[in-house]
């Protein structure tokens, strides 16, 4: 048996290439956009990539199945559980539990784990010239490390209310097939630490059934069913905005991208033109090269692991933009936004010294000066974090905003006081100073260090 697992740190996804190496096929589960990648595995691998597969509709990526279909020929296997509502509208060989996919001398067995969404599939694997007996399962977003998959995304990214309890009922019951497996069972799952498709997964990527029902949270309940639900719905991070939409593109049929774009380095004529006729300005670069001197109205979305979730909150799907980034940063970004479906990229620039713009600086404050503005009546203090790390411990008098939510709530800040904004550690704020920059807001200062800094200082 050949496996692969492929791991993408901007979204914490995890995909697979599975493959019978005496035969030559393999299947891939759980694809990203970008598929490149798991062709290049398939060449190096002498394998043929003939089966591809998910474990559910997905929400916090655009799923590259129909893409690796186009470009190989392959034969797409999708869940047909879950009733009317949660049927994939597109060609597709139909699974149901109990059911079986063979791939060469390996046999994947069906599962129907509802829970996280109500047509989720698990993936028993078995590698028969090894033995008759699975040695893995693959659970998309059913059972994580350390945790499982959250029940309420329905009813808060894609406003399927009444969704969540029913999904927490489905989960507790499903959790049961998963205990009962052969504690020897390797777990692999589509999420690692950092997904907001739950609050507590773990940085390692793959675990076993018996590890889990010893260390996962899921399993320390007993029969317990109000108290499970209870802890599985409470303090679940902000859903990203744009997950409604990654549901509904990876249910319906959509226009497919089987190659990554290169997208053009505009002159400086270009970028004026389109700026003067309104065109978003993403500044992909570092909150410190921000800070000093920056496009006016342009959003500082950092090039990091986290771009592609914050472009998710911020952007639509309608609206072109243009990104601010190095040459050598340009593929990287175009990868990160084509996972989640943002295409619009109308091009880039890399140097803002040329092009006629004064640009603005942002106003960023140390720790000390930020503790003259503590119980002030003259200042409002922002907590842009989210909700649940507000609760577990914020600076008194701060109001709590999140930065994904401040386009929506920008008559909760005053434009009469001087406003102090702040996250964790920085880059929440930099997105929200450069929000609030945007919409106009003059008096606003950036302390930058956070709570990490405000604590450290406490404890001096």
């Amino acid at each position: 048996m050949f496996f692969q697992h492929v791991y993408d740190k901007s979204l914490a996804h995890g995909s697979y290439v599975i493959g019978c190496q005496a035969t030559g096929e393999a299947i891939v589960i759980d694809a990203k956009r970008d598929i490149d990648v798991y062709m290049e595995i398939a060449k190096q691998n002498n394998l043929r990539i003939t089966h591809i597969a998910e474990t559910h509709i997905h929400a916090d990526f655009l799923c590259g199945s129909r893409e690796l279909s186009a470009v190989t020929g392959a034969t797409i296997y999708l869940s047909d559980e879950g009733g009317e509502d949660w049927q994939y509208q597109f060609p597709h060989n139909g699974l149901r539990d109990g059911n079986f996919i063979r791939v060469g001398n390996l046999t994947l067995e069906i599962m129907h784990t509802p829970g996280h969404t109500p047509e989720s599939i698990s993936f028993l694997l078995t590698d028969h010239p090894a033995t008759e007996k699975p040695v893995m399962i693959l659970t998309g977003d059913f059972v994580f490390v350390g945790d499982i998959g959250r029940p309420d995304l329905l009813e808060k990214a894609a406003g399927l209310i009444g969704t969540k309890e029913v999904g927490a009922q489905q989960m507790f019951q499903s959790l049961k097939k998963f205990a009962a497996l052969p504690e020897y069972l390797q777990v692999w799952s589509a999420h690692g630490a950092g997904s907001a498709c739950g609050k507590a997964l773990g940085a390692v990527h793959s675990s076993t059934v018996g590890y889990e029902k010893i260390r996962n949270w899921a399993f320390q309940h007993d029969d317990d069913e109000k108290e499970f639900t209870n802890y599985l719905l409470a303090d679940q991070p902000e859903p990203p905005k744009y997950f409604s939409m990654m549901k509904h593109l990876n249910k319906v049929n959509r226009p497919l991208l089987i190659e990554v774009p290169k997208h053009q380095k505009l002159s400086g004529g270009q970028f004026l033109n389109a700026y003067a006729n309104g065109l978003k300005v993403i500044d992909a670069r570092d909150k410190v090269d921000f800070a000093k001197g920056f496009i006016p109205g342009s959003l500082n979305i950092q090039g990091n692991n986290s771009f592609s979730t914050w472009a998710g909150w911020l952007l639509n799907y309608q609206e072109q933009f243009i990104l601010v980034c190095d040459d050598n940063k340009i593929d990287d970004l175009t990868r990160k936004l084509m996972r989640i479906g943002l295409d619009n990229i109308y091009g880039y620039i890399s140097d803002l010294n040329d092009l006629g713009v004064e640009l603005q600086t942002a106003d960023v404050i140390s720790v000390n000066e930020f503790k003259t503005y503590i119980n002030n009546e003259d200042i409002q203090i922002i907590d842009v974090r989210g909700a649940a790390e507000y609760e577990a411990g914020h600076i008194e008098g701060a109001d709590n905003i999140f930065v994904g939510t401040i386009p929506d709530n920008l008559d909760k800040i005053s434009k009469d006081k001087q406003v102090i904004i702040h996250c964790q550690a920085g880059d929440r704020s930099a997105i929200a100073y450069s929000l609030l920059a945007k919409n106009g807001f003059k008096n606003v200062r950036n302390f930058s260090g956070g709570m990490k800094e405000w604590l450290t200082s406490k404890n001096n």
